[in-house]
């Protein structure tokens, strides 16, 4: 595969949390792997399931880095005006990153042109990952031959354990890692809130927003290989 030096970034456009409150893609699951990605040379590029500006979850901005990634005018620019999948060629990426929050869980999965873009570029080569809830994504993806993408993958994403301790099992439309199990993702997970990153092939994941630079970091060395 001839690099491209590209890499996306997928968030989610859903902004409400079965009527509890706001939702969105959380801000450091976009921020920390666009720093890493920069810093390594890196174009990184946007893209949502409905286009346009997506709403943000869980913003901390005495955060540096999430601090830099909204003051950011290339940054602003790019997360103010996104591109569906449909219009997003994956031939012009090496790796595609799902960020995560919990709107992820309502649209990544059901986002037929998210799921060819990830197949296509998989298959081609490329490296897939997701941290935290970006995992729903892989929920909908199957290869050419018919199989999930994690079947047989060791995993990592967030944990039934997480989403019970931040009370939403009963809220989310699925849990995530029972659902990727059922698939035949061989999942794992540290204590809550702990980072814990899997790599299995071109494939990478991580479990919560404190695995968010760990799976960026991974993604990079995957790309050196």
């Amino acid at each position: 595969m001839t690099s491209t030096r590209k890499i996306l970034i997928a968030l989610t456009s859903h902004g409400d949390l079965a009527g509890l409150r706001p939702t969105g893609y959380y801000l450091a699951e976009a921020a920390h792997p666009w720093h890493v990605f920069t810093e390594a040379g890196y174009t990184v590029d946007f893209a949502s399931v409905a286009g346009g500006r997506p709403p943000v979850d869980g913003e901390d901005l005495t955060d540096p880095i999430q601090k830099a990634f909204t003051e950011d005018p290339e940054v602003t620019a790019k997360v103010g005006n996104t591109p569906r999948f449909a219009d997003v060629n994956q031939a012009d990426y090496d790796a595609i990153l799902f960020a995560g929050g919990h709107g992820a869980m309502f649209d990544f999965p059901n986002d037929r042109d998210l799921a060819a873009l990830a197949r296509d570029l998989y298959e081609r080569g490329g490296v897939v990952s997701a941290v935290c809830h970006g995992p729903a994504a892989l929920a909908g993806i199957t290869l050419s031959d018919g199989s999930p993408i994690v079947a047989g993958k060791n995993i990592a994403a967030f944990t039934d354990s997480e989403e019970a301790a931040v009370g939403l099992t009963d809220v989310v439309p699925f849990l995530l890692q029972s659902t990727l199990e059922k698939q035949g993702g061989k999942h794992t997970g540290a204590d809550d809130w702990q980072p814990h990153v899997v790599t299995d092939g071109r494939l990478v994941t991580g479990q919560n927003p404190a695995s968010s630079t760990g799976v960026a970091e991974a993604v990079l060395k995957v790309l050196a290989s």
